[in-house]
């Protein structure tokens, strides 16, 4: 997950934990665009008897700003609520669940859709069912078809899907963590060792997904179909966040934990990696609890990132420019302009999603440039527009993208005469979606089959 466990109080409430942001113009819908919010990161398959579930206390919701203020113009809402049939087994399921209405399912759980437009909220849906996590072949025998039955179209074209899903991000974290120690260059490294491939450390995981497809029109602030990608009108700024209620109080007659008073917001996400290795680690817990509009507070760990500054010294002569380029002191605009404002108008040719001045951390994505018929994993940088940072599609290479970005190869988009390392377009942490056998979904909700407790145990 892009942002698993990055905050020391988040790590600890996994249900809360947003891990993923996804938002992108649907390759088999091209009307529509398509946000995906994960939580609950590192889900091994076989955690039963207690298998994965979303937080029936925690305010799940994606966030839209149309109208570059950073503010949440849309907001869609998740709510969910669980169910025990039969209290008297220990079973997660009492048979096989070949229909998500089986009633071998014992622990079914349902949700709520609500959608606040400008301070006023419209419930689109309730009680639309999950499907169940995936077991084994015996208990979830044909799990693509539960999974199908757990896609509702809701009366306003929009589409939604809550339930499990197979870990799409890709990294090395054994190496990214072990002082930056990428595997395919780690004979260059401070401590060398030969090179070799990278190693997925979400490989065999899952996670919980919330999937929504909305029509482009029920975007954009004026209603209207964005077609021109130099209109400000086609770019709008999406993120993802889990809220608890302020107190929990013992009801000691159900036996239970009850929420009470006001969402406090625990967890929010929309650039991958940013609370992970930009914030610092005493800032980690306070930034989770801002809104982007207040991202200001947070501009000076973009100007001078941390691990754009750890680079030169764990590559001994390997980043020459870069080591002078922080000597220097010279802010990352071009870190601060593609994450925190967006990319204006005539830097990349035929391309811009800029939101405005308001410096906050937003995925930002134009509605107007359809998908790649040749996607590229490397998004803007190999040349596709319609990926990251462009919004983020499930399978971008966004651990390559940012590293490259990080070694400097985007700074000459500010400062024309800067001249990055060769090594700076070549970094990587080797892994990509061949090399861990990752597939994904040709259409909604587009994440792969999660991997069951049967085949693929828990290392």
């Amino acid at each position: 997950m892009s942002s698993h466990r990055e905050a020391p109080e988040i790590s600890k409430d996994p249900v809360a934990d947003n891990t993923d942001t996804y938002a992108f113009v649907s390759p088999d819908q091209p009307d529509m665009v398509t946000i995906i919010t994960n939580y609950i990161p590192l889900e091994g398959p076989d955690g039963g008897p207690n298998f994965f579930e979303f937080g029936e206390d925690v305010l799940y919701e994606i966030h839209i700003d149309n109208d570059g203020d950073a503010g949440s113009n849309i907001t869609y809402q998740f709510r969910f609520h669980t169910e025990t049939r039969n209290p008297n087994t220990f079973l997660y399921n009492t048979g096989q669940i070949t229909s998500i209405g089986s009633a071998n399912w014992n622990r079914p759980q349902f949700y709520s859709v609500t959608r606040v437009e400008n301070g006023r909220s419209t419930v689109l849906a309730t009680r639309l069912t999950c499907p169940p996590c995936n077991i084994g072949p015996r208990s979830t025998p044909n799990y693509a078809s539960l999974a199908q039955q757990a896609i509702h179209t809701l009366p306003n074209g929009v589409k939604v899907f809550a339930g499990q899903r197979a870990e799409g991000f890709y990294v090395d974290l054994g190496a990214v963590f072990d002082l930056l120690d990428l595997r395919p260059f780690q004979n260059l490294h401070l401590i060398p060792s030969p090179a070799a491939n990278g190693v997925n450390g979400t490989q065999f995981v899952n996670v919980h997904t919330i999937a929504i497809q909305i029509p482009k029109n029920q975007l954009t602030h004026d209603g209207s179909e964005p077609t021109d990608p130099k209109s400000a009108k086609s770019v709008i700024g999406v993120w993802g966040s889990a809220s608890r209620q302020k107190m929990k109080v013992y009801d000691s007659d159900s036996d239970q934990m009850v929420a009470v008073g006001p969402w406090m917001q625990v967890s929010r996400l929309a650039n991958p990696l940013i609370n992970e290795v930009i914030i610092p680690l005493g800032k980690k817990n306070l930034w989770n609890m801002q809104q982007p509009k207040d991202d200001a507070q947070f501009v000076e760990y973009y100007a001078h990132p941390e691990v754009a500054n750890l680079i030169p010294v764990l590559y001994p002569n390997v980043f020459p420019n870069l080591a002078a380029l922080n000597a220097s002191k010279a802010q990352r605009t071009d870190l601060i302009a593609i994450l925190l404002t967006g990319i204006p108008s005539g830097i990349i040719p035929g391309f811009q999603n800029y939101t405005g001045a308001t410096q906050a951390d937003l995925l930002r994505l134009n509605m107007a440039i359809p998908p790649s018929s040749n996607p590229n994993i490397l998004g803007i940088l190999g040349g596709d527009l319609a990926g990251f940072p462009n919004g983020r599609r499930v399978f971008d290479d966004v651990v390559t993208i940012e590293l490259r970005a990080l070694a400097g190869v985007t700074y000459p988009l500010v400062a024309p005469s800067y001249k990055p390392d060769k090594a700076a377009s070549l970094v990587t942490d080797g892994v990509t979606p061949s090399s861990s056998g990752l597939t994904y979904l040709s259409n909604f909700p587009y994440l792969g089959t999660p991997y069951d407790g049967f085949d693929h145990p828990s290392s």
